[in-house]
């Protein structure tokens, strides 16, 4: 039997602070976390809230922005603070999970293709069944070598080399549906 638990990932204020902030698609992902959250606790699925915390800058504890984003108001079951890109280093999230018997997780949050691809890779890795929502993930442009990745294409490259290999890519609707 599946026991679940939803890592939302970074949804933090820290973001509005960052020189690449764009609002264009934060509406579409607003409300997409928040259907999700409110769904996954309608169902007694716990809400794990993950904020990722620098020495300085706006991901600082010191800055005061390491907190939930204004229009989430859940009550999160727990909240854990990570130093890199995934959720289980030095977190003590794994051991949480465990005790809980926990065995499925239900990814959201913030950047699609970085903090959490990388925490479905190491999820995948240490045995979890891991959902991919990444209609309830935000992320934005990046360049490289004079290319610059639109948002969509990040979220096209993450699912494809998440599929069928890390993590079932999933709707925030089939999701909730595969759930009940």
């Amino acid at each position: 039997m599946s026991r679940s638990a939803l890592i939302n990932i970074d949804s933090q204020q820290s973001f509005f602070h960052r020189d690449y902030w764009q609002e264009e698609d934060f509406p579409a992902f607003r409300q997409a976390i928040s259907t999700l959250i409110s769904g996954c606790q309608d169902l007694k699925v716990p809400v794990v809230d993950i904020f990722h915390v620098d020495d300085q800058g706006p991901f600082s504890l010191a800055s005061g922005y390491v907190k939930a984003m204004p229009f989430l108001q859940h009550q999160a079951d727990v909240i854990f603070q990570k130093h890199v890109h995934n959720a289980f280093t030095d977190t003590g999230l794994d051991l949480w999970l465990r005790k809980r018997d926990i065995n499925h997780l239900i990814i959201c949050g913030i950047r699609t293709e970085q903090c959490c691809e990388t925490t479905a890779r190491v999820a995948s890795d240490l045995g979890y069944r891991v959902s991919f929502v990444s209609d309830a993930m935000l992320t934005f442009p990046m360049s490289w070598k004079g290319v610059t990745l639109d948002t969509a294409t990040l979220r096209h490259r993450t699912e494809t080399v998440l599929a069928g290999r890390f993590a079932q890519i999933q709707t925030v609707a089939e999701c909730l549906e595969s759930l009940s």
